[in-house]
C-alpha cells in the first residue's frame, strides 16, 4: 500500500494509488468516528480505509513479576491448556479403559499447572533478574488518516464538513 503525498507546508493530499485523504485525527477512535459518520449517510465505505501513520511500538509496564508470580501465570496457563487436552482425549474416548471426559480434563488441568508453574519457574530463573517486569506489547499511531478512492472523495469530504458531521480533523478548513 503506497503513502498519499502531502504537498510541503500545505497539509494537502494528493492523489496516490487510487485514495484520497479526506480526513487526518489525533486518535483512531475520531478516524472510527468519521467514517461511522459516512456509514450511517449511505456512503460506500468499502471504499474507505483507515491508516496509522507514525506508528510506534508500546509496551505498557502493568507491574512487578516475581519468580513465584511468573510460575503462577504460567501454572494458569498450563491448566488452562491441560485441561483443555484432557476434556478432548475424553470427548474422543482416546484413553482405554473408558475414563469420564470431566475426570480427564481435572487430570489434565492437575498436570498442566505442575508442568506449567515449573517450567515458569525455571524460564523466570533463567533470566537472572534482567525481566523482572509484566507487560503488554502493543502499537500506537501519531495520526490515523481516512483515505477514500479518489472517484467518491468529494462526496466524503462534503458528508465530513456537514452540520452534525465529525469534521475533517487537521485537514478542516482546506
Amino acid at each position: 500500500m503506497t503513502r498519499p503525498q502531502y504537498e510541503s507546508g500545505a497539509g494537502r493530499a494528493r492523489q496516490a494509488a487510487g485514495q484520497v485523504v479526506v480526513g487526518s485525527y489525533e486518535t483512531y477512535a475520531e478516524a472510527e468516528r468519521a467514517v461511522d459518520h459516512l456509514s450511517d449517510n449511505r456512503f460506500p465505505v468499502e471504499r474507505a480505509a483507515i491508516v496509522g501513520r507514525g506508528l510506534n511500538s508500546v509496551e505498557q509496564v502493568t507491574g512487578r513479576l516475581t519468580t513465584w508470580g511468573a510460575a503462577a501465570r504460567s501454572a494458569v496457563s498450563g491448566a488452562v491448556l491441560g485441561a483443555l487436552f484432557g476434556w478432548l482425549f475424553g470427548l474422543f474416548d482416546w484413553v482405554n479403559p473408558l475414563i469420564a471426559g470431566l475426570l480427564l480434563a481435572l487430570y489434565g488441568a492437575i498436570f498442566g499447572a505442575v508442568l506449567g508453574g515449573l517450567l515458569g519457574l525455571l524460564a523466570h530463573a533463567m533470566t537472572g533478574g534482567r525481566r523482572d517486569f509484566s507487560s503488554v506489547p502493543g502499537m500506537r499511531a501519531d495520526s490515523y488518516d481516512v483515505l477514500v478512492d479518489a472517484e467518491v472523495a468529494d462526496g466524503a469530504a462534503q458528508l465530513l464538513e456537514a452540520a452534525g458531521a465529525p469534521g475533517r480533523g487537521r485537514l478542516a478548513g482546506i
